[in-house]
């Protein structure tokens, strides 16, 4: 499972609800849930936020925790 996937599953989140208020097919959510190689844009990212009603900067900082810079 991917980071997005692991916080749509952590907040309870209704992908079907998330299709029909962003446009994002269900198997494109399927997708960017279960496929570590399947990139997120970020319009999805926001659209996904705003159907949520979450902070779209607060997901991005939850989903990409991991990304450190390699010099520091």
């Amino acid at each position: 499972m991917t980071s997005l996937g692991l916080y749509l599953t952590k907040k309870s989140v209704n992908r079907a609800m998330v299709s029909r208020r962003t446009g994002i097919s269900q198997a494109r959510l399927s997708q960017l849930s279960s496929n570590e190689s399947t990139k997120l844009r970020a319009d999805e990212l926001y659209l996904i936020a705003l159907a949520i009603d979450i902070s779209p900067g607060e997901m991005f900082e939850e989903i990409f925790k991991e990304l450190k810079l390699e010099n520091e």
